[in-house]
């Protein structure tokens, strides 16, 4: 896993946690800091002299003393949805790593709110569990569930290994639960997991049942797959599984394969996915092989009225 400075974390932690359940995730490289213009300031600029970019920013440099060695970039300011507050985003990099947060400051630039605004009067999870779609990914359990499990996984992360012992242990006992399995290939940091995610692609056309198969296969094998053997491993669990060996040589060399797994990829990053595994229960997002949370949200749906 490629972790951020521990200071970096803390300075980011201060800003905002993220109302996600969380634990060990696979995730990429962040990238360096980009300002939002060329002079680091906000194209446009909704608010009174008072709440100027700098003030923000000299306020938080003094408040968590963030001196040289941190670079903080104030974004476009715009109305928030709360009458008297002011929006606009903070990025926070130091050592070619960064990350973004949104701060709100009152109109008269005295006080500011960190953290997220929400709205009491709509289901938090509707606009995610409307970005999230079944569609033609390979899913296991009934169709109508009360409880559905969106996975966004890679073949070769660690991590993804240790959700799936999770959950080989976890589905049979609960047979309500449905489990759709969708491909997010860390390719920045896994060089065989996009050639993985195609072969499960493939697997899943001929036979949809036969999937799971070559995926507990892959993760079962996942310390012993390279980049140079994966394609030769791949080829030998499906001679396993007796799939037809040209229709799987031909989907593997089709380049609309690898377009659908990009698809799902794209997918993930719609409902903000970075690393894997990040699993939905029913909207609800985990981030990493957390069971006892998985647990939590799971009951929850089934029991809730």
């Amino acid at each position: 896993m490629n972790r951020k400075p521990w200071f970096l974390i803390v300075a980011l932690t201060l800003l905002i946690v993220r109302p996600d359940a969380r634990t060990f995730a696979q995730v990429p490289g962040a990238n360096s800091a980009k300002s939002p213009t060329a002079s680091g300031k906000s194209s446009t600029n909704a608010s009174s002299p008072d709440a100027s970019e700098n003030t923000v920013v000299q306020y938080l440099r003094n408040m968590y003393a963030w001196g040289p060695e941190f670079d903080l970039k104030v974004g476009a300011v715009k109305q928030s949805s709360i009458p008297g507050l002011l929006e606009m985003s903070v990025t926070v990099g130091t050592h070619g790593q960064s990350d973004t947060a949104t701060v709100y400051v009152s109109k008269d630039g005295k006080f500011m709110v960190r953290g997220e605004l929400t709205d009491m009067s709509v289901d938090p999870l509707a606009d995610t569990r409307s970005k999230l779609h079944v569609g033609t990914s390979p899913s296991i359990g009934p169709a109508d569930a009360k409880v559905t499990l969106i996975e966004f996984a890679d073949f070769q992360c660690p991590s993804c290994r240790q959700l799936d012992r999770i959950l080989r242990d976890f589905l049979p006992k609960h047979p309500e639960v449905r489990l759709v399995y969708k491909d997010f290939p860390l390719t920045e940091i896994h060089p065989w997991a996009m050639t993985a995610a195609i072969a499960g692609q493939c697997v899943n056309q001929q036979d949809p049942a036969l999937f799971w198969k070559i995926h507990d296969m892959i993760f079962d094998a996942q310390d012993s797959i390279n980049s140079t053997n994966v394609t030769d491993q791949i080829k030998d669990f499906a001679n396993r599984l007796n799939v037809n060996d040209d229709s799987f040589e031909n989907c593997l060399n089709n380049p609309s394969t690898g377009q659908a797994v990009k698809m799902t990829k794209a997918e993930g990053q719609e409902v903000e996915v970075t690393g894997t595994p990040t699993i939905f229960v029913n909207g609800r997002r985990i981030v990493g092989p957390d069971e006892s949370t998985l647990t939590r949200f799971i009951e929850y749906e089934i029991f809730r009225k």
